[in-house]
């Protein structure tokens, strides 16, 4: 049998509960298949097969994708910024954030970002924060946060990490360590530290 064409969609509606992090699919999903053969009920056997190892993958690497998310924007006022890999995109409410992520607010800008632990980072105008750590599997005692800010404003309020091991926690300043040992602080790095 000759298959001229295949056409194989997926539409995928994902709603995700934050507290646990897992995804639910909404039941708008999708997953189709239109084949042009010489004859139809093989062709469509064939895509059928084909299309359950699709979405076996999509599925394995959502998963995957899921587990290297640390965080999310929850809010951003005016200008801001994600870098990732070395691409910059514009920041937005929902925005999965991930290790080695850079986070930047222009001079009017604020960004609020949540972690999956439920710490809660709010960055200021002009500020640039950089994910540099992060673990966090309770169950097996690895937990980690670690950050860079190197210009700019933070706002830090402690999550489950900081409650349950507070050594765990840092903020690297150009001028120093912060080492978080309460429930929040605020910090600022001086455009003369930066220097």
């Amino acid at each position: 049998m000759l298959i001229h064409t295949i056409d194989v969609y997926v539409n995928v509606n994902c709603k995700r509960n934050v507290p646990t992090g897992a995804y639910t699919t909404h039941p708008s999903t999708t997953v189709g298949c239109a084949a042009r053969a010489a004859q139809p009920d093989m062709a469509h056997f064939r895509c059928r097969g084909g299309l359950a190892a699709l979405v076996l993958a999509c599925t394995t690497f959502g998963a995957l994708a899921q587990d290297s998310v640390v965080g999310y924007i929850k809010t951003v006022q005016a200008q801001a910024s994600v870098v990732a890999g070395g691409q910059t995109s514009d920041a937005r409410p929902g925005m999965p954030l991930q290790l080695g992520n850079t986070i930047r607010t222009g001079p009017n800008a604020s960004v609020g970002v949540t972690f999956k632990d439920n710490t809660t980072m709010s960055l200021g105008p002009g500020t640039e924060l950089v994910i540099d750590e992060y673990l966090f599997s309770p169950q097996k005692g690895d937990l980690k946060l670690a950050a860079s800010l190197t210009r700019g404003t933070l706002y830090y309020i402690s999550g489950v990490i900081a409650k349950l091991k507070p050594e765990s926690v840092s903020v690297r300043t150009p001028t120093g360590l912060i080492g978080v040992r309460g429930t929040q602080f605020l910090a600022k790095v001086d455009p003369k530290d930066q220097e």
